[in-house]
């Protein structure tokens, strides 16, 4: 077994309990000592038709380092250029024009993905989704809301899907102002440009779950993209494993006068929104909070960006958006299935939802001067990886549970996946952390096991998750015990008592 303490800073050392000095000795005695006796039983394993515990795979991934460096900021700008150069995007602007309104830049995101599948031999499936809207307060009239999806299919398990979306459409001050100039450069050209250009790097690999780059439309109407996505999703069963909604990923300089390009914000629910009265009652007892799915994907792209993205800093902001704010994140939440968002840190109101003028010599406006296309392009990479990441990894365990009340140690049990969906499986990694920490400190891989105990971890003083691992290293999220933390629709049920 291999047990690591994760590379984060503020210097804690290993946290033991009293006796930690000889404890801390046999343990490593004991741990030498179980790795001799793995090497001479796991022929007898082998021969009993049971997988032997292994070392612990690699955690360091070069091809994500590959990924990374195929990320180009030219080809955002241009894609960006290209959707400012509309005019307007709004959701009821012109739809028969070529050159100008929410129709041809729809068209002309399709046919970007179109080009993408040419290039790759027709790996992508791109369509429209469409929504009939009325008698809302933003859309009084009969329209069509229209999003262009394409997916990438996986080779072992394609019903296990992780998702990058931006949106199509823009606006300015009066949200029915469909002919004003609204070019929505940042808010939200750079999201939407950001999954081209993430289609376009990793479509040139082949993965194992599904990957969706999603344009989606309606957002400043009232997140009708979103929500025809989530409802569809969840009638075909879809097994969405991550939603990254990236909503303004080109602006480094804030209205409070900071600018900064090493700094991105995740938003997260923390008590998921289909949580049950049950799960409540639940978790009362047994804490989790702050570890719903959507909080551990949050998690999973800060140790992403600390790993692979240099001079990126991620602040996990504990909320599901901006202060009584919304994206297109949330119609995913709402139906069960982990998003968070992802955007700069630092915000210039005064270029969000305006008309483009000069008051008192303040300029206002969503223009293309103001985005930072390199930060596109390092967020961009930032989804890349953590897109390739999870599409490589194993699905997460599911049916986590835990038990350890009144005891010196934790024991944690879960179940595996299939093994048609997870034919690289490694085993798992069991991660353990302070009530207090934002990131998970502690881990050890336990091999293709279904059961681990952590000797002299008190359950009491941590929090606990499990997470699948592939023999290239690759990682599931930690699944945090218990319905509250499921990934599995089918493990939110919790029975009365």
């Amino acid at each position: 077994m291999y047990r690591e303490r994760l590379p984060r800073g503020g210097g804690r050392g290993w946290r033991r309990a009293p006796g930690a000095v000889l404890l801390g000795l046999a343990l490593m005695l004991w741990s030498l000592a179980s790795r001799l006796v793995a090497q001479e039983v796991s022929g007898r394993q082998a021969d009993a038709g049971v997988r032997s515990v292994r070392e612990a795979p690699p955690t360091e991934q070069p091809v994500l380092r590959e990924i990374v460096g195929a990320v180009s900021a030219e080809r955002i700008e241009a894609d960006i250029r290209r959707l400012v150069g509309f005019g307007t995007r709004h959701t009821l602007s012109d739809t028969l024009s070529e050159t100008r309104g929410i129709g041809a830049a729809r068209r002309w995101i399709k046919a970007r993905f179109e080009g993408i599948s040419a290039a790759c031999g027709g790996c992508l499936e791109v369509f429209y989704q469409v929504s009939l809207v009325s008698g809302q307060r933003r859309i009084p009239d009969t329209t069509a809301v229209v999003s262009v999806i394409a997916i990438q299919r996986g080779t072992t398990d394609p019903d296990r899907y992780v998702v990058m979306s931006g949106d199509i459409d823009s606006r300015v001050s009066d949200p029915l102002d469909a002919t004003s100039e609204s070019p929505g450069a940042n808010d939200n050209a750079s999201g939407m440009a950001g999954a081209i250009e993430a289609a376009r790097v990793l479509t040139r690999y082949r993965f194992n779950a599904s990957i969706v780059y999603a344009g989606l439309a309606g957002e400043e109407q009232g997140l009708f993209g979103g929500q025809r996505m989530a409802a569809v999703a969840k009638e075909e069963k879809w097994r969405i494993e991550a939603v990254f909604n990236n909503d303004m990923i080109g602006n480094i300089d804030g209205q409070n006068g900071v600018s900064d390009n090493t700094v991105a914000r995740v938003f997260s629910e923390g008590i998921r929104a289909d949580e049950t009265e049950q799960m409540s009652r639940l978790r009362r007892f047994t804490g989790g909070e702050v570890d719903s799915p959507s909080r551990n994907l949050a998690r999973y792209v800060d140790r992403m960006a600390d790993r692979y993205i240099p001079n990126l800093d991620i602040m996990m902001v504990y909320r599901l958006d901006r202060f009584g704010r919304g994206g297109h994140h949330r119609p995913f939440n709402d139906v069960g299935f982990p998003a968070v968002r992802i955007m700069e840190a630092n915000e210039d109101y005064r270029r969000q939802h305006q008309d483009i003028r000069v008051e008192k010599g303040v300029e206002y406006g969503d223009v293309l001067e103001e985005v930072e296309f390199d930060f596109a392009a390092k967020l961009t990479a930032l989804n890349a990886v953590t897109l390739a990441s999870l599409a490589w990894a194993p699905p997460p365990p599911s049916e986590v549970q835990i038990e350890g009340a009144v005891r010196p140690s934790t024991t944690l049990r879960w179940a595996p996946p299939d093994a048609g969906q997870a034919p690289q499986l490694a085993g798992y990694k069991v991660y353990w952390r302070l009530t207090t920490s934002p990131q998970w400190e502690w881990s050890e891989f336990v091999g293709d096991v279904t059961e681990s105990t952590l000797e002299n971890i008190v359950i009491d003083n941590y929090i606990f998750g499990v997470a699948s691992v592939s023999e290239d290293g690759f990682e599931s999220p930690v699944v945090f015990p218990g319905p509250i933390g499921a990934f599995s629709p089918a493990d939110w049920i919790v029975p009365e008592g």
